[in-house]
């Protein structure tokens, strides 16, 4: 049976597995009843027996639900398929070509053949990649530092894409053309990275912003990567040799972190959130910038400009006349609050993302990737932070075992010894670089079977930033052992502590 009104769409009998109304009279149509199925010019049609014999047209064309899902369904996975062969095809040829540079650099003798080459092969990867060249590039000591010297390449390595692009993003995102929002653009990139582009705006307020956009396509090309990395990860594990280095958790946290950050909504609620800390403690010298809540998206943040510069540009500090040593124990000391008090802290504190502003304050940036704690881990990850600048290492095994990093049978008192030998460079003077000493620590954990947590990486790697900082602005300061540091912290964790069950018993009254 044709009908002309439903442009020559032919209609068949079945039987229905589910309730539905016909699309014409709108009568409810029971499972197991008989129906007639058709495709419109609209999409599917269900019309009952009865209006299917007069002729009827339906006063609204509407989606058969179920069969669009399915065909969608299949379009997607369809699509998945295809983008996860691509990255597969693209990944083996790289790392093919990759090995014989490798082999033909090590032939001719040069020693950086095995960095250079895992740089050059990342940055042909594009993306996800980079960002995971930059993830050891800011892990000094946690890598072999040849490996991380090189990676620094990928720290400013992320092409700019197409402002047109840019302009696509926002209208799409926003909802509106561009120069309904903005004043001006400038379609020269602040910065480019390889999640998002920066370019600064000015609204028609006459309010100075930087809009943040996220690179085009970028979720499936993500979840295809991730999916090669785990597989390479789960067949890594099984090797003795790297099993305790834990590559699974490795590619795991990474593809959690890169989740967080390419959702540019969670990251605007991490703004608000530090900078609600900051005015509760009287930080009135560190804050983030303030997004505009009007102009945030999943992949658009709009948010206000801070100038100033980097923490670690010695000499445009110096020509200031700003205090580089009294900026980084303030900025130490909120950062060590966050934690302590709210479980809550910025995990990614290299030099583009922490300011020296123009009006004095200090400027926390991109909160893509924070760390959170429950109330149970963050007293942990104190006492490790406490036990460790007091050099109380039968401390520091007690927490590990907490954690669940070492086992309760193992020789804590061997343990605690090693730690001392790997921590006491440390601990020495300000001389002394934390860097260098985590190779050590982490040979210590693999001697006794241990498997770092995440979180204590995780605070780790900031204590590497603010040691490095130290270094450059503050060269007499040790960070790990300031009686200014370590009494902050110390009132800090006991003032938490106590504030912690008042609240509760506040609550309960």
């Amino acid at each position: 049976m044709t009908n002309a009104a439903f442009d020559t769409t032919f209609f068949v009998p079945i039987v229905l597995n589910r309730a539905i109304p016909c699309d014409s009279c709108r009568l409810e149509l029971e499972v197991g009843g008989d129906a007639h199925l058709g495709r419109t010019a609209a999409g599917w049609t269900c019309l009952c027996p009865a209006c299917t014999a007069a002729g009827r047209v339906p006063t609204a064309l509407t989606l058969w639900r179920p069969i669009e899902a399915a065909v969608a369904g299949l379009r997607g996975a369809a699509s998945t398929f295809a983008t996860n062969a691509q990255r597969v095809f693209h990944t083996v040829r790289v790392a093919t070509r990759t090995t014989f540079r490798w082999l033909l650099a090590k032939l001719r003798g040069d020693r950086r053949a095995g960095p250079v080459a895992v740089r050059r092969a990342f940055e042909e990867l594009g993306p996800t990649y980079l960002k995971l060249g930059q993830l050891v590039a800011s892990s000094h000591g946690m890598f072999p530092e040849a490996y991380c010297d090189e990676l620094r390449a990928c720290l400013d390595r992320a092409p700019p894409f197409a402002f047109d692009q840019v302009a696509r993003t926002l209208e799409t995102e926003l909802g509106r053309p561009p120069r309904e929002i903005f004043a001006d653009i400038d379609t020269t990139p602040l910065a480019s990275a390889s999640i998002a582009q920066v370019h600064a705006a000015r609204l028609r307020t006459g309010e100075e912003v930087v809009i943040k956009v996220q690179r085009p396509g970028l979720p499936p090309l993500l979840a295809a990567d991730l999916a090669i990395l785990r597989f390479v990860a789960r067949r890594l594990e099984k090797q003795r040799a790297v099993e305790m280095a834990n590559p699974v958790g490795i590619v795991e946290d990474f593809a959690a972190t890169l989740g967080d950050e390419l959702d540019f909504g969670l990251e605007a609620a991490n703004l608000d959130e530090f900078n609600r800390i900051m005015t509760r403690h009287g930080h009135d010298d560190v804050v983030a910038p303030r997004p505009v809540h009007a102009l945030v998206r999943p992949r658009v943040m709009v948010m206000e400009r801070f100038h100033g510069h980097r923490v670690d540009d010695v000499e445009k500090l110096r020509a200031r006349n700003v205090d580089g040593e009294a900026k980084l124990l303030a900025g130490m000391r909120a950062w060590f609050r966050c934690l302590v008090f709210h479980g809550f802290f910025h995990g990614d504190v290299h030099a583009g993302n922490l300011m020296a502003l123009d009006d004095g304050r200090i400027g926390f940036l991109d909160f893509g990737i924070v760390g959170r704690f429950s109330s149970e881990r963050r007293t942990q990850i104190t006492d490790y932070l406490l036990a460790f600048a007091l050099g109380d290492f039968d401390g520091v095994v007690d927490v590990m075992i907490a954690m669940g990093s070492a086992s309760s049978r193992v020789d804590r008192k061997a343990l605690a010894q090693d730690l001392k030998t790997s921590f006491e460079p440390v601990l020495g003077g300000a001389s002394a670089k934390y860097a260098d000493m985590l190779p050590a620590i982490l040979r210590t954990s693999v001697r006794h079977g241990l498997r770092l947590p995440r979180e204590m990486v995780l605070v780790s790697k900031q204590m590497i930033y603010f040691d490095r900082y130290a270094k450059v602005l503050a060269p007499d300061l040790n960070v790990f052992r300031d009686p200014r540091i370590v009494m902050a912290l110390a009132e800090d964790v006991m003032a938490a502590r106590a504030f912690v069950p008042n609240e509760a018993s506040r609550r309960g009254g």
